[in-house]
C-alpha cells in the first residue's frame, strides 16, 4: 500500500519530483463543467463569472477563472475550487428553491461579488463569508490560526449530509436564494482518495492541450517512441499487475503480449468507452476532465502491440465527452503528437446507443459498420479481430492508467492495492447514499469505508425512519447485490465474485432498507430484457420469461413452486448464452436470492396458494414492500440509452 507521503486529495496535484507540473495560478477559480455540474448550471455559472470579470475593473484581473473537470462530489454541484491564499478549497453552490439550478439562478451582482471576493480574499474562511444574496463582497475578516485537524482554509462539519456545513455567510431567505458553502477537503470523502487515473481531473482545461502538456501529457508517449522498445513497454504493464478495468479483470500485460505475439500484418487498438451501466459514469469523467490522458494512454498500447490504427467507441449518449474528444484529437494532430509521421492514427466513432455493444465483438461489429451482435469466441479479438486483424481491446480507466505506470514505476503501482488486484479503481458512487459522486480508492479498501465512511451511509427517510445501509450493488446488470453484513469485503476481483457480484466497470448504487430486493432484481432484469440483442436463444426469451415470472411474484400472483422455477430458468440462462452479457443478466437475481430470500419467499407467502407456515431457508434482513423505482440507477447525465440497433459510423 503507497505510503500516506505518496497520496493526494483530488484538489490537490500529487508530490512527484521531476514532473514539472506547473503551479496552480496565484488566485483561480476552477469551475466544474462535467456532466453532472452542468445538470445544475455549471455552464450558465461559467458565464457569468467571465462577465463579472470583465466588468470588475483591474481588481479581478489577477484572477483566472477556467473550466476543469470533474471534481468529485456530484450530487452537490455546481462545483466551485479557489486557488489563493491558504488554498485550494471547494465549494458548493445552491439554491433555495429544488426546482432552480442555482448555477443558472446567479445575476450578475451576486456574481461580480464572487469574482471581486475571489480575487482579494485573504483565505477561503473570508471568501466562505460572501453574501450572494445580498450581491455584495465579504467584509474581509483577518485569518486566524486553524483549528487542529482542519485543512488549510477549510471548513465544514463531517458530521452532517455532506462534507460541509453551510458557511457563515449562507443566507437564510425566503423565495429564490443562492446559498454558498465550504466544503472540508479533510473529510474522508476527499482525503481517503487516491488519484492516479484521476490525478488531473479537477486541475486542467479538458479543452486546453497546453495544459495537458504542461501537467506531463504526452510525455510518456514521446519517451516510448524515443527511448524504449515495445517488449520494455509491455514488460512494464505486465509487472504492474494492471487488469482490465473494464469488469472481467483480465491481465493487462497478457493481453498485450497476445496481441504483439501474432503473426506479422496489421493490428488495430480499441478504446471501450461504451460504458453503459446504469449507475456508471467513471470513463464519462475521464473523457470529459481529461481527454488527452485517454489519448496517450492508448497511443502507448499501439505502440506496445504494433498497431498503427486505433478507434475510440463511444456510447451517443455522452455528447460533451464525443465533443471533448474530437477537440482534443484535432488538437493532439495539429502538434504533431498523433497522426502524420508518429505511425499512429486514431478516430472517434459512435454507437447509436445498444448495451450490448459494451460486449467486445458486438462493439467490433459496429465499427465495422455491422449489426452490433457478439459473436462466439474463440477466436478472440485478439487473434482475430476488426477486419479479421489481432486487435486490443480495453476499456478507458485502463488505458489511462497506463501513463502512471511507466512515470512512476512497475514497482510502484503493484505497492498499491492487493496481492492480485493491483493499483487504484474508480467509482461511481450513487444511490441512496448521503454523499454521491466520484472515488479513487486503492484496491482492497473495504466496501464499508466506501459506502459509510466515505459516502456517509444511507440517511432516514420514507419506509426507513433509522436509514442504514440495506446492500451496495456493484457490477450494474452483471453484477450482484451485497448485503450490509458484508461491507468489510475488500473490493477486488475475486472477493466481490465469491459473493456473486462482480467488480463490473464501477459502478456502486447503494439501497436503503426502504427498497424491496424482488423489485430491484427486476428493475435489472427489465433491463436486460430491453438490451438484449436477440441473438441467442437463452437470452431473448429466457430473460423475458425471467422478468415475468418477477412480475408475478410483485403482483402476488405467483405460486411457490415458482421459485426453484425461477432458480432454475436463471442458472439455464447464465450457462447457454452466447456472450457474457447475458450470462452474467441473472446475476442480480441469484445474489438477492442469495442473500435476501426471505424476501421472496414472503412475496410467495402472500400469493394465492402460498403457505403461510413456510419458513424462511437463508437469513437476511426482514421483507419490506416494493418501493418503485429503485434510486440512484441512471447517471447524473441523464437516463439509461434505450434498446437500439447497433451503431457503425457518426
Amino acid at each position: 500500500m503507497a505510503t500516506a507521503l505518496e497520496r493526494a486529495r483530488p484538489l490537490e496535484p500529487a508530490d512527484e519530483p521531476g514532473l514539472g507540473r506547473p503551479a496552480p495560478p496565484a488566485r483561480q477559480l476552477r469551475c466544474c463543467t462535467a456532466s453532472g455540474c452542468r445538470a445544475v448550471g455549471a455552464e450558465p455559472l461559467l458565464q457569468a463569472l467571465r462577465r463579472a470579470q470583465g466588468l470588475a475593473g483591474p481588481a479581478a484581473h489577477g484572477l483566472v477563472i477556467q473550466s476543469v473537470g470533474c471534481l468529485r462530489l456530484c450530487g452537490r454541484g455546481p462545483l466551485l475550487a479557489w486557488d489563493g491564499p491558504g488554498g485550494p478549497a471547494l465549494f458548493a453552490l445552491g439554491s433555495t428553491d429544488p426546482g432552480t439550478p442555482s448555477g443558472a439562478a446567479i445575476g450578475p451582482g451576486p456574481a461580480q461579488a464572487l469574482v471581486l471576493a475571489a480575487a482579494t480574499a485573504p483565505g477561503p474562511d473570508a471568501l466562505a463569508a460572501l453574501d450572494l444574496e445580498a450581491g455584495r463582497p465579504p467584509q474581509l475578516l483577518p485569518q486566524g490560526p486553524p483549528s487542529p485537524g482542519a485543512p488549510p482554509g477549510g471548513g465544514g462539519s463531517s458530521d452532517g449530509p455532506s462534507p460541509g456545513g453551510p458557511s457563515p455567510g449562507a443566507p437564510s431567505s425566503g423565495g429564490i436564494g443562492l446559498t454558498w458553502e465550504l466544503l472540508d477537503l479533510n473529510h474522508p470523502f476527499f482525503a481517503l482518495q487516491q488519484p492516479l487515473v484521476l490525478e488531473h481531473c479537477g486541475w486542467i482545461d479538458p479543452d486546453s492541450i497546453d495544459e495537458a502538456l504542461a501537467h506531463g501529457t504526452y510525455g510518456q508517449w514521446l519517451r516510448c517512441r524515443a527511448q524504449l522498445s515495445p517488449e520494455a513497454v509491455r514488460a512494464t504493464v505486465r509487472r504492474s499487475g494492471l487488469r482490465g478495468r473494464g469488469g472481467a479483470g483480465y491481465p493487462t500485460g497478457l493481453k498485450w503480449d497476445t496481441v504483439a505475439l501474432q503473426p506479422p500484418g496489421p493490428r488495430y487498438v480499441v478504446c471501450n468507452a461504451d460504458e453503459g451501466d446504469p449507475g456508471a459514469f467513471m470513463d464519462r469523467s475521464v473523457l470529459e476532465g481529461d481527454p488527452h490522458r485517454l489519448l496517450e494512454g492508448l497511443a502507448i498500447a499501439a505502440f506496445a502491440v504494433g498497431a498503427e490504427s486505433g478507434f475510440i467507441y463511444v456510447r451517443a449518449e455522452y455528447p460533451l465527452a464525443i465533443e471533448r474528444l474530437r477537440r482534443a484529437l484535432e488538437q493532439a494532430h495539429q502538434r504533431g503528437l498523433l497522426g502524420p509521421g508518429t505511425g499512429l492514427e486514431l478516430e472517434l466513432r459512435v454507437g447509436a446507443g445498444a448495451y450490448v455493444c459494451g460486449e467486445e465483438t458486438a462493439l467490433l461489429q459496429s465499427i465495422q459498420g455491422q449489426r452490433g451482435q457478439p459473436r462466439p469466441r474463440p477466436p478472440y479479438p485478439a487473434q482475430s479481430g476488426l477486419w479479421g486483424a489481432p486487435t486490443l481491446i480495453n476499456n478507458v480507466e485502463t488505458l489511462a492508467a497506463v501513463p502512471v505506470i511507466l512515470r512512476r514505476g512497475a514497482e510502484w503501482f503493484a505497492a498499491i492495492g492487493t496481492d492480485t488486484s493491483k493499483g487504484t479503481k474508480v467509482f461511481s458512487l450513487s444511490g441512496a447514499v448521503r454523499r454521491t459522486g466520484l472515488v479513487e480508492v486503492p484496491m482492497g479498501t473495504s466496501l464499508r469505508t466506501v459506502v459509510e465512511t466515505m459516502g456517509g451511509g444511507v440517511p432516514a427517510g420514507p419506509g426507513a425512519p433509522g436509514g442504514g445501509v440495506k446492500a451496495v450493488q456493484t457490477g450494474g446488470p452483471s453484477g450482484g447485490c451485497i448485503p450490509a453484513h458484508l461491507l468489510d469485503t475488500p473490493v477486488d476481483y475475486e472477493s466481490l465474485q465469491a459473493l456473486g457480484s462482480a467488480m463490473g466497470s464501477g459502478g456502486m448504487v447503494v439501497v436503503g432498507e426502504a427498497m424491496a430486493m424482488p423489485e430491484l432484481a427486476r428493475h435489472f432484469m427489465h433491463f436486460s430484457v430491453e438490451e438484449s440483442c436477440g441473438k441467442c436463444l437463452p437470452c431473448r426469451a429466457g430473460t423475458v420469461q425471467l422478468e415475468q415470472l418477477l412480475d408475478r411474484l410483485l403482483a402476488g400472483l405467483a405460486k411457490p413452486s415458482e421459485l426453484e422455477q425461477l432458480e432454475q430458468l436463471c442458472r439455464m440462462v447464465k450457462a447457454t448464452s452466447l456472450c457474457g452479457l447475458g450470462q452474467a443478466a441473472p446475476n442480480p437475481v441469484l445474489s438477492a436470492l442469495r442473500h435476501f430470500r426471505p424476501e421472496f419467499l414472503a412475496a410467495y407467502r402472500s400469493a394465492p396458494g402460498g403457505h403461510p407456515g413456510e419458513s424462511a431457508s437463508r437469513g437476511g434482513p426482514n421483507p419490506v414492500p416494493a418501493q418503485g423505482q429503485p434510486p440512484g440507477l441512471s447517471s447524473p447525465s441523464g437516463s439509461q440509452p434505450p434498446a437500439s440497433q447497433a451503431g457503425g459510423r457518426p
